[in-house]
This record gives structure tokens, sequence and C-alpha cells, in this order.
């Protein structure tokens, strides 16, 4: 059987249970989503897009899914105190696909909750760059998400203090969960959003994402994710962005720990003076699978992108990274470019590396480039000549290589933070952070 088959069944089954127990907006894109989902079905490694990572296959297995929206006995403001040093941030949480309601303070008209509590925004803006028609994940995705949560940020407002989001996956059986996030920016608005991803327990567990950006006028807009999960978890993100003028944008995926992770991002430059910086980080050894697909689409003149991704493969894991930027026919002026660096610290580690431009205007600056290769013996001598021993000139020259994307963080605090995970990480230590119940790695 199909792996579709068990979910258009569920459907069939439990779409009243689904209605009943989600929020309004998602309701109005379901059937749609459904119809599209069934005429799709799973993305497999046929598609040129998805030839690297076998969404269909993840889904076989027999996953639980809390369609009846039953509250887990855990209290994550209790067992979570993993909070970055210095930095100050108004802390949120997501366990599974339900959002934990705080009492936060934040500035006036800034608005952090479910899609329950404000219906009217997310109405406006849900699916509307999250097109159901052409991709069967966000397809599934919309068909069977409850809830979300939904960040608004109103005209010529700064948030000071950084939004820190947890999403924690916590089931005593195997779980599917899909999330929604959607995040708007008015004109002027300034935001920075820390996103986290943890797992709890030891089962395996099944994550579907879809997040939507919208990005005003003049605004800017840091959005920071953080992967720390386990081997028995997949995880697959598509990330939609939409930047209107003069808007800067900075997007920084960090994969640290994971069984399978597909990340796809899509960002539409669709005014004049618009400014993206994405960058990406995977960290990924044992069999782990990290898979990064960016499609950066400057449709309009006089905008600039600078993309980033760096990969550490030790052992048997396997990486790909495919990166298209389009210059559409008219869009002069721009000034885009493209770098993916690949290390692998063994011969039994796959790297698939496949940049792209597509241009269509004759007035532009555009580069592209990608190379893959192993720590530098030379390096490595060099280092032991001098006292260093091999285990020790190793995490050196790897913290080095992935050093770069770090720098990215705008956030001197998160900076200093992920340096020591990323070293951490290197060193295979899986220590939990002081106070804290959670199973970061």
């Amino acid at each position: 059987m199909r792996p579709e088959q068990q979910y258009i069944d569920l459907y069939a089954q439990a779409e009243a249970l689904l209605r009943d127990h989600s929020a309004e907006p998602l309701n109005q894109l379901r059937a749609r989503a459904f119809d599209d989902f069934e005429r799709l079905g799973f993305p497999t490694r046929r598609l040129e897009e998805y030839k690297y990572t076998d969404i269909a296959k993840a889904f076989e297995p027999d996953y639980g899914m809390n369609l009846k929206r039953l509250a887990m006995p855990v209290n994550p403001y209790e067992v979570f105190r993993c909070d970055v040093p210095n930095m100050s941030t108004a802390l949120f949480f997501v366990v599974n696909d339900m959002f934990h309601t705080p009492e936060k303070a934040l500035p006036d008209g800034v608005l952090i909750g479910s899609f329950r509590d404000y219906p009217d925004i997310v109405q406006r803006y849900l699916g509307t760059l999250a097109d159901t028609s052409c991709d069967g994940l966000t397809a599934f995705n919309t068909a069977f998400a409850q809830d979300g949560v939904v960040i608004y940020v109103p005209r010529g407002v700064v948030v000071e203090r950084p939004l820190q989001l947890i999403n924690i996956l916590r089931s005593t059986v195997p779980l599917l969960v899909n999330r929604r996030l959607l995040v708007v920016l008015e004109e002027g608005a300034q935001l920075r959003l820390l996103a986290c991803d943890h797992a709890m327990d030891e089962v395996n567990f099944l994550a579907t994402q879809v997040i939507e950006v919208f990005a005003g006028r003049n605004s800017v807009f840091d959005l920071y994710e953080l992967e720390e999960t386990h081997t028995g978890t997949t995880r697959l993100s598509n990330l939609y962005v939409r930047q209107e003028a003069g808007s800067n944008v900075l997007l920084n995926g960090m994969t640290l720990t994971c069984g399978t992770t597909r990340n796809t991002t899509r960002v539409l430059l669709a005014g004049e003076g618009a400014e993206l910086n994405l960058c990406g980080m995977a960290i990924a050894d044992k069999n782990q699978h990290v898979d990064n697909r960016t499609v950066i689409d400057h449709a309009v003149p006089s905008c600039t992108s600078r993309e980033l991704y760096k990969y550490v493969l030790d052992e048997q894991a396997t990486g790909a990274f495919a990166g298209l930027v389009l210059v559409r026919p008219g869009a002069q002026h721009t000034d885009s470019r493209q770098t993916n660096r690949n290390l692998c610290a063994t011969r039994d580690a796959r790297m698939y590396t496949q940049p792209q431009l597509e241009i269509y205007a004759d007035d532009v600056k555009c580069s592209h480039g990608a190379t893959v290769g192993q720590l530098d013996d030379q390096a490595l001598f060099y280092m032991r000549q001098r006292g260093i021993s091999l285990y020790e000139a190793r995490l050196l020259l790897m913290f080095a290589f992935v050093n770069e994307v770090v720098d990215t963080i705008r956030l001197d605090a998160l900076k200093d933070r992920l340096h020591h995970l990323v070293e951490k990480r290197f060193r295979g230590e899986l220590g939990r952070c002081r106070d804290c119940k959670v199973m970061c790695k």
C-alpha cells in the first residue's frame, strides 16, 4: 500500500474530528489542501526537487496523531531551563503542536499566540505563500494541521527583546506532529526570533512544519532555527518568505543533531532594495541525513542576496544541498552570491551539492560555487608537530570550518552560545544544560 493511502483513509474517517478540534483559519484551507494532497501524494526521489530525500518513505511507519488535542502531561516552564545566557529572551513553548500560553510582557500591539487567539490576522495571511497546489508535503501539513503559532508586529514597532520559541516533542509512542508558524512584520517593524527543536523522549518522531514569513516595507527580521533532537526524529520543514521594498531578512538554520532532516526555503524578493542573508550549517555523523533545498526569487530590480551553507559530515552521514537563484526578466541590478562548502571527515560520508543560477536579466552581478573536501592533511601534520593530538586537531579544523556560519548571527549572546554548542557537538558530549530535563543531544 502506498504511504499516502493510510492518511487518505484517516482523513475520510476523521475529517469531522479534525475540524472540531482545529482553528477556523486552517479549516477554511483544509478541503482544498486535501484535494491537492490526493493529487500530488508525498514527494519521492523521482522529483528533481526531492531527489536526495525520499519523503514518502518517511511516512511508511505507523505513527500516532493527537487528533483530539489531548494535553501532554508536561509543563515546559518547569522542565526547561535552557535560556541563552545574557540574552534575556521572551520564552514561549510548543509541545508537539500545541502552543502554551504564558504571561509575557511584550510591546504594545505585538501579538503572539495560537491561531485560535487571533483568527482575523491569521485568516488574512495564512496560505498565501504556502501554495498547496505545488507541493505535496505542504498540502499534507495544511490538510492535517489543527493549530499553529502566529507572531504579529505592527507598523514601526521594534521588539528589543528577542523571542525564543521552543518546539518540544513529547510522547511515549511514535508520534506524527504537524506544526504551523505565521510571522507578520508590518512596515518598519523589527523582530529577532530563535526557534529551537528538542525531543524529550527516545521514541520515533515525525514532524512536518510550514512557516510563512511576511516582511513588510523597511522591516528587519532575524530567524535562527536550531535543531537538537535525536537520531529517531524526522523533520520535514518548508519555509516561505516574502520581502517587501527595503526589508532586511537574515535566515540561519543550524542542524546539530537529528535523524533525517529536509529543509526547504523559498524567498521571494518582491520589493526593490530588499536584502537577504540566507545561511545554514549542518553537523552530522552516524547515519544521519541532512538535506537543504533553497530558492531565492529575485522578482524585482535592485535586490541583494547572500547565501552560505556549510556541512561537516562524519562516519556514514549523508548531506545534500540544492540552491537555486532565480533572476526574473526586468530584475536588473540584482546582486547575488551563493556559496556551499562541505567537509567529509571520513571516506564513508557522502555529500551531494547542486548550486544553480537561472538568470533572465543582463545587468546583474551573480556568482555561485560549491566545494566538497576532506580535512587538510598538511594542517593536521602542522598541528601535531606542535603537540596537538590528532583528535584535538581534527576537532579544531572542523570547528574553524563552520565558524563562518555561526559568525553571521547578529546576537552576540546567541553567537557565543552557538560556539559553545558546536564545540560540544564535535566532542560528542551528551550532557544536559543545568536544571533542564529535556534531552537536547
